[in-house]
């Protein structure tokens, strides 16, 4: 089939990895404009659309997808299909309407769980023992069509963000090329979603990274991994902002006020509602990330001092 990738972050790369390899014909790719980026917030090309470059590929990076100039030259490519993977932009009827088969989108949830911006940040937030990945029909409703397809992953214990998108990146990535040779072979067969166990992935802001220490230890954990690696997990000391790498909860440590800092050999702890944690890395403000015990060396914790 003749393909346009649409998709812009790293995570999608994978994906676009796989088509490329395929026996189907990658034709172009759309993207999101390129975006001030860096302390010089020069313009910068989004991974998708860099990816193309080195390749010699077409890259079309509408404002909308609804600007007359982008459809009238989707109509011209011709396409079967436009394979999508973290987008970020709404697709309208119109365009959906102009590929054969239509658009198909990866997710990174198992439909109808988790629909929206950050599945793989709030099923780690909200404890989720199981996760995957789906590709589905793009419609115009948020995550709502028939599902081609899914494949299933185990949540580790200690799984952050960025560790489990990068799995379901390249399981995903295989299962969205076997949609496409099911369509292209016509048996590719699309069931609609459950009416039941719907819930929504808004993303995750730097306010929810906000550790906080009257939440239970496993909420704590919970939290700082769904924060990793964006938006960062963070908490206050002597006022000014720390960022915080994966904890681990201690189920045998003291008992400790929530936020309360206890450094001891080996391991600096800090308080929650219920047991302790340890911290894992710490970054203050303009300072490299580094083990907790060397920041807590460093700052020279005293006894009984908080985290707000």
């Amino acid at each position: 089939m003749r393909l346009i990738f649409a998709g812009t972050p790293a995570v999608a790369l994978p994906a676009l990895d796989a088509i490329a390899a395929s026996g189907h014909d990658l034709v172009a790719v759309v993207t999101r404009p390129d975006a001030p980026a860096g302390r010089g917030r020069g313009l910068v090309r989004s991974p998708v659309g860099a990816w193309a470059d080195e390749r010699g590929i077409e890259v079309l990076t509408p404002q909308r997808p609804r600007e007359p100039e982008f459809q009238d030259r989707l109509r011209q490519l011709d396409v079967d299909c436009v394979p999508v993977v973290a987008y970020g932009a709404l697709v309208p009827p119109d365009a959906l309407a102009i590929p054969r088969f239509g658009w198909i989108n990866l997710h990174f949830s198992l439909l109808p769980a988790w629909r929206g911006a950050a599945p793989v940040q709030q099923a780690v937030l909200h404890g989720d023992e199981l996760t995957g990945a789906s590709v589905f029909q793009l419609e115009e409703g948020l995550d709502t069509g028939p599902v081609f397809g899914t494949v299933t992953d185990l949540i580790r214990p200690t799984d952050t963000s960025g560790d489990l998108l990068e799995r379901l990146a390249h399981s995903g990535a295989g299962l969205l090329v076997a949609v496409l040779d099911a369509l292209a072979a016509g048996t590719a067969r699309a069931v609609p979603q459950p009416a039941d166990g719907i819930s929504h992935a808004p993303k995750l802001t730097v306010t929810d990274g906000e550790v906080r220490w009257a939440d239970p230890a496993f909420a704590v954990d919970r939290r700082v991994r769904a924060c990793t690696p964006a938006p960062g997990a963070w908490t206050t000391f002597r006022g000014d902002r720390v960022k915080l790498g994966p904890v681990r909860p201690v189920a045998d440590g003291p008992e400790l006020k929530p936020g309360e800092l206890l450094v001891e050999r080996g391991r600096v702890l800090a308080g929650t509602a219920t047991t302790p944690v340890a911290l894992g890395e710490v970054r203050a403000a303009g300072k490299r990330a580094m083990p907790a015990t060397d920041w807590a060396r460093g700052v020279r914790v005293a006894a009984g001092e908080l985290f707000a």
